[in-house]
């Protein structure tokens, strides 16, 4: 599978790239927040690291640690607009459920464990 960016997101993404010439593409993942147990976690790649799985398309790079892969892998972010409010959104196949306010996800393996 990969990580891919729906046509929004890709081009708000190039427009960070293009605003940020030293990053190397974009950093994707996950910590540890929120009630159900997952955030997620986007910044710019300033270096690639051991153990990174590198996805790239249409020139954009994003990289993602070995830890967030099983819990990412196959998402799609979208970048939305709605009135004055702008963020990125996940379609994790991954995620069994997510938290009320959507700050956080669950997985079927953290519901077993």
């Amino acid at each position: 599978m990969a990580i891919t960016l729906a046509p929004a997101a890709l081009e708000r993404v190039k427009g960070y790239l293009a605003s940020s010439p030293a990053a190397l593409g974009l950093r994707f993942g996950v910590n540890r927040t929120g009630c159900s147990g997952w955030g997620y976690a986007v910044d710019l790649a300033r270096d690639e690291r051991p153990g990174d799985t590198v996805f790239e398309q249409d020139g954009v790079r994003i990289f993602v640690d070995a830890d967030s892969l099983p819990l990412v892998d196959g998402t799609e972010m979208d970048f939305l607009k709605q009135g004055l409010n702008e963020q990125f959104t996940f379609s994790n196949p991954k995620a069994a459920a997510a938290c009320g306010c959507g700050e956080s996800f669950t997985t079927d393996a953290d519901k077993v464990a």
